[in-house]
């Protein structure tokens, strides 16, 4: 069979960390009753106005910078308009002529064959980040055969991140937004949890003969996992080839997947294409940004964003955290890797080496191997850790100075996590006492034995 070329694109919405939503001075806050953090504007009572929260341009701007975006000084907001019950309006506002950022780039890297040694770097072209409201949300209950709004989320500050096509498997799109996801985590700009909704992916795939055009693509709505984006993305390539080289034909529709099945299931199809009749906002002027140069002379700082004072407090950023990691400690990229993924794991490396006397090339094999699986076997995250830092330092110091062999190391390690509030020093004490009392039972049994023989 001739070989297929799939096609893997994504469009990804952030919520922005805010203590109010976009255009309204709403609470932002995620499980609270329904309907309770919901404003005149939110539930677009006539008469009610937005007003744009400065928090979320500063945010929009700085994931922009961050992603290697060019920022548009002048952007606009545009209403797009559908009809569905949680969204009052009627419309959504949006940026669909000119968005906040345009035209940027994303590295991300990927183990070939699962193998942590081999890694390749990759890139991904950003199209645009646009600032949009988010719509409340849709309880649907089929028992009684009827639908509940609830609008705490409608008018909740979004960053749509859009990214080109350039992915071809799972593997790929899910370390593309690992990667950012780790970035807006580091910028604050979103918290960028899952769980909670704050980071959904919407994945575009197609497949076609290497030298045609694209074929046809399907969308694959509202993924909230990033294991289940690999998977998600992997299935459609695969059903569509396997639909093709049947003799059938790909649909342009939505799909969604089920993460109990494995599979992606039909939603609606997209081929009458749907007319948003997008429109310019015309209760919001043109977003105006600034920089150095054109910043104007004696304007109050409060009333503007400056673009060049944002880009000059951007954090580290994951890749010059693990190339720093690299050049500081001696470590394997692929350990930095490992480190810089897990939330909190590099703060806990770092104190450990500050505390101990074991080199670093040392310290992180007792993180990754035994830190870190413990954590993963028990699924608790870094913070949640029964073995601090500093105890994990103390173990390690009396293994460095040879008070204790590594596999004694090993056994204490493992009454560490027990969490009983014990030293290592405590807990090889112990140890030490208990084989006393063994040699003393064992030399009283064998000279029980020895006389016993002598009686004989």
């Amino acid at each position: 069979l001739a070989p297929w070329v799939p096609v893997v694109g994504l469009e990804i919405h952030a919520q922005i960390s805010s203590n109010s939503k976009l255009f309204s001075g709403s609470q932002v806050q995620f499980a609270a009753p329904p309907n309770s953090l919901v404003s005149f504007f939110d539930a677009s009572l006539p008469g009610t106005l937005p007003v744009l929260n400065r928090r979320c341009v500063e945010a929009a701007v700085m994931t922009g910078l961050a992603l290697n975006c060019s920022i548009n000084k002048k952007s606009l907001f545009d209403r797009k308009h559908y009809f569905y019950a949680d969204l009052p309006a009627g419309y959504q506002i949006t940026q669909q002529r000119v968005p906040i950022a345009v035209n940027g780039s994303l590295s991300y890297s990927l183990c070939i064959d699962n193998k942590m040694s081999q890694m390749v770097t990759k890139t991904v072209r950003i199209k645009q980040i646009q600032l949009e409201q988010d719509s409340g949300k849709s309880l649907h209950d089929d028992a009684r055969s009827q639908t509940l709004v609830d609008l705490n989320r409608a008018g909740v500050g979004l960053m749509e991140v859009v990214m080109e096509p350039d992915m071809c498997c799972g593997e790929e799109a899910a370390a593309a937004v690992r990667e950012l996801q780790l970035i807006l985590q580091t910028l604050g700009s979103s918290q960028a949890i899952m769980a909670e909704g704050q980071l959904r992916v919407d994945a575009n795939v197609s497949v076609h003969r290497p030298g045609e055009p694209y074929g046809v693509r399907t969308e694959v709505k509202n993924i909230n996992s990033i294991r289940f984006l690999a998977k998600a993305v992997d299935y459609e390539i695969q059903r569509q080839i396997e639909e093709l080289e049947n003799g059938g034909t790909v649909l342009n529709e939505t799909r969604a997947f089920d993460s109990k099945l494995g599979c992606t299931v039909p939603m609606r199809d997209k081929e009458g294409k749907q007319d948003y009749r997008f429109m310019p906002e015309p209760n919001l002027p043109p977003l105006i940004l600034y920089d150095a140069k054109s910043l104007p002379a004696n304007v109050n700082h409060e009333q503007v964003v400056n673009i060049d004072w944002i880009h000059e407090r951007l954090p580290d950023l994951p890749s010059m955290k693990r190339a720093k990691l690299v050049e500081l400690y001696g470590i394997l990229p692929e350990h930095s890797f490992a480190l810089v993924n897990e939330d909190g794991l590099t703060e806990f490396f770092e104190n450990v080496v500050e505390q101990t006397q074991m080199k670093p090339k040392k310290v992180i094999g007792w993180i990754l191997s035994d830190l870190l699986s413990h954590l993963k076997q028990h699924s608790l995250t870094v913070k949640e850790s029964p073995v601090s830092s500093s105890l994990l330092a103390d173990l390690l110091n009396l293994l460095e100075k040879g008070e204790i062999s590594s596999s004694a190391a090993k056994q204490v390690f493992e009454e560490l996590w027990k969490g009983e509030g014990k030293t290592p020093l405590e807990i090889v004490k112990e140890k030490q006492l208990e084989l006393m009392q063994d040699q003393e039972e064992l030399e009283q049994i064998c000279q029980a034995v020895i006389d016993e023989r002598k009686e004989e």
